[in-house]
């Protein structure tokens, strides 16, 4: 039986590279996702624990402190959350690089 590839129909497709001849075995794959989900889970403990403790258990706390003339519990219900949100969407997009380069899947550019 012969695998054919599947091609959509009337878009523009990006030239076929050597990334797309390489297939992932079943244990690379696993220890790829295995790699994402951990990624994932460090993230969200950090924006569980800006977004919740930060901003809603330690807020009383917080408050003895003031940023910017704003009491720090407030600010990082606020404003400071909102930050490192941002900046954990560029932490995933770098360390997501690495990991797919490790295990041969980017895309190939150097950016």
């Amino acid at each position: 039986m012969r695998e054919e590839i599947y091609h959509h129909q009337g878009e523009n497709l990006p030239p076929h590279s050597a990334n797309d001849q390489k297939v992932l075995s079943e244990q690379a794959a696993r220890q790829y996702w295995q790699a994402n989900l951990r990624l994932l889970g460090k993230l969200l403990c950090v924006w569980f624990a800006v977004s919740f403790g930060c901003g809603i258990l330690l807020v009383d706390w917080l408050d003895q402190f003031s940023l910017f003339g704003f009491k720090l519990g407030f600010w990082f219900a606020q404003q400071g959350a909102i930050y490192v949100f941002v900046v954990l969407i560029f932490v995933y997009a770098k360390r997501m690089q690495a990991i797919e380069r490790q295990f041969g899947v980017d895309d190939g550019g150097d950016q």
